[in-house]
C-alpha cells in the first residue's frame, strides 16, 4: 500500500459532541490501560539505534491500534549514514466530519541496551519512573488512550484521526522526517505528544539548531627545521573559536557553541588541519539563516595567511515559532478551562518533530502529553495523577479543531 494512503478504518455515526465531564470521565476509567500501556512501553529497550529494540515497540502499538479499529501501517524507513532505524507506525480512523487532526510521538529513547533491566518501570508516590517514561513512552500511551476515550464517549465528528509514532526523534529524525512530512501535510491540526513542562505548561516555541562542521586546511611543515614553510590550522581553529562564540547573544535568543576542537597529531609539526564541530541554535528561522551566512562569511577570509576554511551544514532543524502554535494554543487554552485546568503555552531551547511539522505550515502544538521531568536522566519521571486530566485535554482538543470551536 503506497505511503499517505493507508487504509482509514470506518467509524459509526456520530454523536453529539462530549461535555469536559464526560471526557475527564472517561479519561479515568481508562486511566488503568494507559498505566498499564506505560509500563509495557517502558519494559522494551528502544535506543534510537537499537532497530529491533525499537521494531518490538512498533510491533506493540500496531497491534494496539489495531484493537482499537485503526486502519494500520508500519512504513519502514531508509539506512541513514549506514544506520538502521525502525519503521513509523501509522493508524487511521476515520470519521462523520472534514477536519484532519494527526497526533504524533516517539517510540525510541536515548538510553543503551539493558537499561529497562537496570532501571525497570516502578510507581513511587504518584509517579512512574523508568527510562523513556516521560520521553516519549508517556506521549506513545496519551495518543492511544485520547482514542480510547473519544470512542467511550461515541465521538467521531473528524474527518480523520489519525496516529503517528516515529523512530528516530531523539537523534534528529534522520530516516523518519520526510516520512512524517508527506503524513502531515495539509492536516489541520498536528498535535506532538511530547510532555508537559514541570509545571503543566504546554509547548508553544522551539529553538531552531543547526549542526555545523568548520574544517581548517593548512600545510605542515618541521616546527622546529622549517615553520615558516607551514600554514598553522590550530592557530586559525583558535581565531575563529573566538570569532565564532562572539555571534553567540548578538541577537536575543541566539546561542553558538563550539563544543569540539580537533588539531595536530604531534608537537613537533605544523598542524596542517583543524577541525570544530559547533552548534548554533535560534529562536527565529532569520536569525538562524543569518547566523549560518555569518559563519561561511568569516570562513572566506582566514586571519592565517594561506589557510582554507571549509564549512559544512550537518543539519538544520528549523525553529517552532508562534504563529504556527497561536491559534491552537488558544483553543487549548480554551480547552483547559473547560476542564478546570491552568496551564501558560511556554518556550524552550529544546527542538522535536513538531520544528519540522511547523516549518510545512500546519498548525501544530507541542508538549500535549501528561506532565513529567528529568528527560534523558536516571531520575526521568511522570506524574501520574496528571495522566486522567492531560488525555482529555488531548481529546477535548480533537473535539475542538473538528468542531470549530471548545469543548462544553
Amino acid at each position: 500500500m503506497a505511503r499517505g494512503t493507508a487504509e482509514t478504518a470506518a467509524r459509526p455515526p456520530v454523536h453529539s459532541p462530549p461535555t469536559a465531564t464526560e471526557l475527564i470521565d472517561g479519561a479515568v476509567v481508562l486511566d488503568g490501560r494507559f498505566r498499564s500501556d506505560l509500563a509495557r512501553i517502558v519494559a522494551i529497550d528502544s535506543g534510537s539505534h537499537d532497530a529491533e529494540g525499537v521494531a518490538r515497540v512498533a510491533d506493540w502499538a500496531a497491534g494496539e491500534l489495531r484493537r482499537e479499529g485503526f486502519g494500520v501501517e508500519a512504513l519502514p524507513t531508509p539506512e541513514r549514514d549506514g544506520r538502521r532505524y525502525g519503521p513509523v507506525v501509522v493508524g487511521r480512523r476515520g470519521g462523520t466530519g472534514t477536519a484532519r487532526v494527526v497526533l504524533f510521538a516517539h517510540l525510541d529513547t536515548v538510553f543503551p541496551a539493558g537499561t529497562a533491566a537496570e532501571r525497570p518501570f516502578r510507581i513511587d508516590g504518584g509517579r512512574a519512573r523508568g527510562p523513556g517514561v516521560c520521553d516519549d513512552g508517556a506521549g506513545v500511551a496519551a495518543a492511544l488512550a485520547a482514542a480510547r476515550v473519544l470512542d467511550a464517549v461515541g465521538y467521531a465528528g473528524f474527518g480523520e484521526l489519525a496516529i503517528v509514532f516515529t523512530p528516530d526523534e531523539e537523534v534528529g529524525s534522520p530516516a523518519s522526517r520526510e516520512i512524517l512530512a508527506e503524513l502531515v501535510r495539509g492536516a489541520d491540526a498536528a498535535l506532538c505528544l511530547e510532555c508537559a513542562r514541570e509545571n503543566g505548561d504546554l509547548v508553544g516555541a522551539r529553538k531552531g539548531v543547526a549542526d555545523v562542521l568548520v574544517t581548517v586546511h593548512g600545510r605542515a611543515a618541521h616546527s622546529g627545521v622549517e615553520p615558516e614553510r607551514g600554514v598553522n590550522a590550530a592557530v586559525e581553529a583558535a581565531r575563529l573559536v573566538l570569532d565564532l562564540q562572539a555571534l553567540s547573544g548578538s541577537v536575543p535568543g541566539l546561542t553558538v557553541n563550539v563544543g569540539r576542537v580537533a588539531s595536530g597529531t604531534r608537537a613537533n609539526i605544523v598542524p596542517d588541519a583543524a577541525e570544530l564541530h559547533l552548534e548554533v541554535r535560534s529562536v527565529g528561522l532569520a536569525e538562524l539563516v543569518a547566523t549560518l551566512d555569518a559563519i561561511e562569511a568569516r570562513a572566506a577570509r582566514p586571519f592565517v595567511e594561506g589557510a582554507r576554511i571549509d564549512v559544512r551544514r550537518l543539519d538544520v532543524c528549523p525553529p517552532l515559532e508562534r504563529g504556527a502554535t497561536d491559534a491552537l494554543a488558544a483553543l487549548a487554552r480554551a480547552v483547559g478551562d473547560r476542564l478546570g485546568l491552568d496551564f501558560d503555552v511556554a518556550a524552550t531551547g529544546g527542538a522535536s518533530d513538531a520544528n519540522f511539522v511547523a516549518a510545512l505550515g500546519v498548525p501544530t502544538l507541542d508538549g500535549l502529553g501528561p506532565v513529567g521531568g528529568g528527560d534523558h536522566g536516571v531520575d526521568e519521571w511522570l506524574d501520574l495523577e496528571s495522566a486522567p486530566e492531560r488525555i482529555a485535554l488531548l481529546a477535548g482538543l480533537v473535539v475542538a479543531v473538528s468542531e470549530g470551536g471548545p469543548i462544553r
